[in-house]
């Protein structure tokens, strides 16, 4: 009797514990992400307004890289270390949240094609992995705190709680979940989100149209084949993210001249295709996808544009922009596999973002928080598809596959 006791005691003693720490996390780290996403949203609408200010990416540049370095913070490795700390329990620095904050913030000021999720990823992580050292958790519950602020954060800026819950745990080892953060994350995540709506966010929500009513046999075999270009363009996209930062920082390695060169670049290529769509996060241009329209060489533009900034080390996230990616090549290129532009957009933009973080359970349960759950099944194949055939690349070098995708086999290899 007295062993049961003391074992309920040890739940009611958990339950309380992550009760108090995450709403501790959600609101703290939900004031901060919508802080950041007001500033973000105030930036680019500067952008906007004063064209001239892309001429000053390369200055930016050069200001990130100094700030990066006065801080003693000159090899940050970003969302990286982010997911290598959280498996391995190493310690994060909370400078990491005012420079990621900083950084990101001017990147998007002045046009470099990027998100801010994953800055998020950083930003929420840093600070709740400083709240653990602060109370003196022990390493396992560390790691929790850190994924409820990872969550937390991503959820505040982009308003898909569930989505943001599941993403913390599934993105660190693939194959394997810490289970014991899903309470912690989701209430953090929930609460950070709801935060965020009381200071001015938002929820990220898309209504798609040509959404089959009926499935048959012939609509299986049509996403079946676009789950399978789905999963080469996933690969695709993690071969140029790596490619292109590798040779910058190969024939520049001086961080101010690469930052610099490459800022250059990016201003160029813009003037030369006499468009903003491809500065910043690109939400206008996902809106226009969604509803069917984009230009046949969008996701590829917008590919090599963030492969660039991100590459030669401006700061933001690569998850909005992977999504612009998958939405513009499903509405320009869903008509060849006989799919309503609107629907293919929906499918790329999921199936996409699957194939490059490996995270399948995450990928359907944004589609269900973007799209209302309508036909999730559907989506849920196609994501299924491009998880299993782009193999083992990911965005995040630092994030390990533990289990093949082909086989229940344990492999324990990092991604390519």
């Amino acid at each position: 009797m007295e062993e049961k006791i003391r074992h309920w005691s040890d739940y009611a003693l958990t339950l309380g514990k992550w009760l108090l720490f995450s709403l501790v996390v959600g609101v703290t780290v939900g004031v901060v992400g919508a802080v950041f996403h007001l500033a973000i949203s105030y930036v680019t609408e500067l952008r906007r307004q004063h064209g001239w200010i892309l001429y000053l990416l390369p200055l930016a540049g050069l200001l990130i890289v100094w700030a990066y370095h006065v801080t003693g913070m000159a090899d940050d490795k970003g969302t990286e270390y982010i997911i290598g700390a959280v498996r391995e329990g190493r310690i994060l620095r909370i400078r990491t949240a005012p420079l990621i904050f900083i950084g990101t913030v001017l990147t998007h000021l002045c046009g470099g094609s990027a998100g801010r999720e994953g800055a998020a990823l950083q930003l929420g992580g840093s600070m709740s992995n400083f709240l653990g050292r602060l109370v003196h958790l022990n390493e396992k519950d560390d790691r929790i705190i850190t994924m409820c602020g990872m969550a937390a954060c991503f959820s505040a800026l982009f308003g898909t709680p569930l989505a943001a819950s599941v993403f913390a745990m599934e993105v660190i080892s693939v194959g394997v979940m810490y289970y014991a953060a899903l309470f912690p994350s989701i209430l953090a995540s929930v609460i950070a989100h709801q935060v965020a709506l009381q200071l001015g966010g938002g929820t990220t929500a898309f209504t798609l149209s040509g959404v089959p009513e009926n499935t048959d046999v012939l609509l299986i075999v049509k996403l079946v084949a676009f789950g399978v270009v789905c999963a080469g363009l996933s690969a695709l996209v993690c071969i140029i993210f790596h490619k292109i930062g590798h040779l910058f920082k190969h024939f520049l390695p001086n961080q101010y001249a690469c930052i610099a060169v490459g800022g250059a670049v990016v201003v160029l290529i813009s003037l030369l295709l006499g468009t903003r769509d491809y500065n910043g996060a690109g939400m206008q241009v996902i809106e226009r996808a969604i509803a069917g329209h984009a230009a046949y060489e969008a996701f590829f533009l917008k590919l090599v544009l963030t492969a660039i900034t991100i590459g030669v080390g401006y700061k933001g996230g690569e998850i909005v922009p992977v999504l612009f990616i998958g939405a513009t090549f499903g509405a320009a290129y869903g008509g060849f596999f006989g799919l309503a532009p609107s629907f293919a957009a929906g499918l790329g933009m999921t199936a996409v973002f699957c194939g490059v973080t490996n995270s399948p359970l995450t990928s359907i349960l944004l589609a269900y928080e973007l799209f209302g759950g309508q036909s999730l099944a559907l989506f849920a194949l196609v994501i299924a598809i491009a998880y299993m055939l782009s193999g083992y690349y990911g965005l995040y070098s630092e994030q390990k596959i533990l289990y093949s995708k082909l086989q229940p086999r344990y492999i324990d290899r990092k991604t390519k």
